[in-house]
């Protein structure tokens, strides 16, 4: 079994504060073989999709007070009838317990449990692998990072399956759409979300969309809002701060993953132009992991200057994020326009390989160029 110590403390330090944990991620990703490696001597672990276990939670307190172990594990907790009232009183009446509800699809868990977890749990979203986690996948490459995916199981497989792909996006539908949104019509949910794979990292017109697709407006809505709450996509919103110029409303659509990106695109090999728009998607992924508690923007002018992802910080700092398989090809355009408007913050080139990282001045600019964990390490620093 892999050790992911990252997001083993993600639960840990979710736990100091409240004593039930929605771990949440889209199928496969990894959610089930993650708690069980918090170890077999301290976890009793439930897999909700077994009838048995509805029966065995069936009178709360008594199973709550017989378990001899710290953790419950919940896993698909959705799929019992009544997930809120058992996990409540699991939280309330026996605090010396951890629990951990996991589940693919949070609107599900977010319908049945209502207000009344509201202070008794924390929500940590599991990412695809991370780009500081390749060493412990067997050293896998960052190309086949970009290539495969960062679910284990393509991950780590030799080859490319491309069946692997198409049995996720059915499973997808049935176990996470369908039971949960009741849409109609199958097929065009299929058809907006193979859209979106083909759109991903780039500007998400609604109405174009929807003309391309050949169904109404509200119907791609629906969709989009499905895909976000089963994590298979980010929706990543403007930032503006009352430049006339600056975009305030058209959202940027990520697909959850570089490997069914790549897949729905044909891209098979990788060229090398296709890397920069994969490496963009891993940045997303890491910020999403270690600035869990931010919302992560991106910044666009009405001449099309943009820079990639910005993260508001404390006293109007803004610092803004550019993302370059190679550094060389960086240039500093976008950036010195939003700096004539937003000033205050600091400003990251995040690159595969830059050697230790280094700080350089461009201009009037600072720029640090960085890998992801550099990243992290100088903006949890400040």
């Amino acid at each position: 079994m892999i050790e992911r110590p990252f997001w083993i403390q993600r639960l840990e330090t979710a736990w100091r504060s409240a004593p039930i944990v929605w771990l949440a991620g889209v199928r496969r990703v990894g959610k089930t073989t993650l708690v069980k490696s918090l170890g077999e001597e301290r976890i009793l672990y439930l897999n909700c999709d077994l009838p048995v276990v509805e029966d065995m939670v069936s009178q709360p307190e008594m199973f709550f007070k017989s378990c001899k172990k710290p953790i419950i594990v919940f896993d698909e907790v959705h799929q019992l009838r009544d997930p809120s009232r058992i996990l409540k009183i699991g939280a309330d009446l026996f605090p010396r317990l951890k629990i951990v509800a996991t589940g693919s699809s949070t609107l599900a868990a977010t319908r049945k449990f209502r207000d009344v977890l509201t202070g008794r749990k924390r929500n940590v979203h599991l990412t695809p692998v991370l780009y500081d986690e390749l060493p412990a996948f067997d050293k896998i490459s960052i190309e086949k990072r970009l290539f495969h995916g960062g679910l284990p199981q393509p991950l780590l497989a030799n080859q490319k399956d491309a069946e692997f792909y198409r049995e996720w996006m059915d499973s997808f539908f049935v176990r996470d759409i369908q039971k949960v949104f009741a849409f109609r019509y199958p097929e065009k949910f299929t058809a907006s979300f193979e859209y979106v794979l083909k759109q991903s990292g780039g500007l998400f017109e609604t109405a174009k969309g929807a003309s391309a697709l050949g169904i109404s407006r509200a119907t791609l809505d629906s969709h989009l809002q499905a895909l976000a709450a089963t994590h298979a996509v980010t929706i990543v919103r403007p930032f503006f701060g009352g430049g006339q110029k600056e975009l305030t409303k058209m959202p940027k659509i990520y697909a959850f993953d570089t490997g069914f990106v790549s897949f729905s695109r044909g891209w098979a090999p990788l060229r090398p132009d296709d890397y920069g728009t994969l490496w963009e998607h891993i940045v997303l992924e890491y910020l999403q992991a270690n600035a869990f508690d931010k919302e992560i923007q991106y910044w666009r002018d009405t001449s099309g200057k943009e820079i990639d992802f910005v993260i508001s910080g404390n006293r109007n700092t803004i610092d803004a994020i550019e993302c370059k398989w190679d550094p060389r090809y960086f240039e500093t355009t976008a950036l010195k326009a939003f700096r004539e408007l937003h000033p205050k913050g600091n400003n990251y080139l995040i690159c595969p390989d830059v050697g230790q990282g280094y700080q350089k001045s461009i201009g009037s600019l600072k720029v640090m160029f960085c890998n992801p964990r550099q990243w992290f390490d100088k903006y949890s620093s400040l």
